[in-house]
């Protein structure tokens, strides 16, 4: 789940949705309305509510730092569900503990070397088994540091990102936790960049009673289908199953 773009707070007829998505399968939820709340914390639960008890048990549901909250990470051990939550400065007393812990001590596991979209990035990750920190159920503390440079540049860009999780190093590994956080962000780049741009949602005009969260249910049924027909680029997909304009030619008339 991501929080909305800049944008969404339009009005009281402003339709704002949030949707569960799959990493595995690229397959959502149905979305979720939020209307008139100043942030969607209180949508967590409801949108989970709407997976059976025998699909999320099991699962482990990630989530930006917005929804690192102590009452998620309790709802979610009590579905039998599993968490990895990106922490921030807005759980300031939680990211001090990270801060605080040994990592120059704790060796690097995990190496990322990616080249690709233009740029050259580099990630180190590494892992270290908690106890006792201010979150429930925490079990391990993953510290991502990103690297970025676009081709031709000289200089890097750095990141360091935290995130917990409930899940012993006997049931997730350094690279299966990095993985998870990396699909994350699948979110953006499988759903919300192709509703905005590949659908034109942002652009839409449509914003009166329930028109808007009808073709959002829409666009998000039509890329499900085109991703479980094999499609890897839904704009592709999407072509292929429009009806284009058919040329007529006349010639040797005088």
């Amino acid at each position: 789940m991501k929080p909305p773009p800049q944008g969404d707070s339009e009005g009281p007829n402003t339709f704002i949705s949030r949707t569960a998505l799959l990493q595995a399968a690229f397959l959502q939820s149905a979305p979720l309305r939020i209307q008139d709340t100043p942030n969607e914390i209180p949508a967590f639960r409801p949108l989970l509510d709407q997976i059976d008890d025998t699909d999320l048990a099991g699962t482990v549901v990630t989530a930006d730092a917005l929804h690192a909250q102590r009452d998620h990470a309790t709802y979610l051990h009590e579905r039998g569900a599993h968490y990895l939550l990106t922490i921030k400065n807005n759980q300031r007393g939680q990211a001090r503990q990270l801060h605080a812990l040994p990592w120059k001590d704790i060796p690097v596991i995990h190496r990322d070397d990616a080249r690709g979209h233009g740029r050259h990035e580099q990630r180190i990750v590494q892992v270290v088994t908690v106890a006792g920190l201010l979150f429930p159920y925490a079990a391990q503390v993953l510290r991502i540091q990103r690297r970025r440079r676009l081709y031709g540049a000289k200089k890097w860009s750095s990141e360091t990102v935290y995130a917990i999780t409930d899940l012993t190093a006997e049931e997730a590994n350094a690279a299966e936790i990095a993985s998870w956080a990396r699909g994350h962000w699948t979110v953006e780049n499988t759903a919300h960049w192709v509703r905005d741009v590949v659908f034109g949602e942002d652009k839409s005009q449509v914003r009166s009673q329930n028109a808007p969260a009808v073709l959002a249910a829409v666009r998000d049924l039509i890329r499900s289908a085109l991703k479980l027909a094999g499609y890897v680029n839904t704009a592709a997909g999407r072509r292929a199953h429009t009806d284009r304009p058919r040329v007529l030619t006349l010639y040797g008339i005088t």
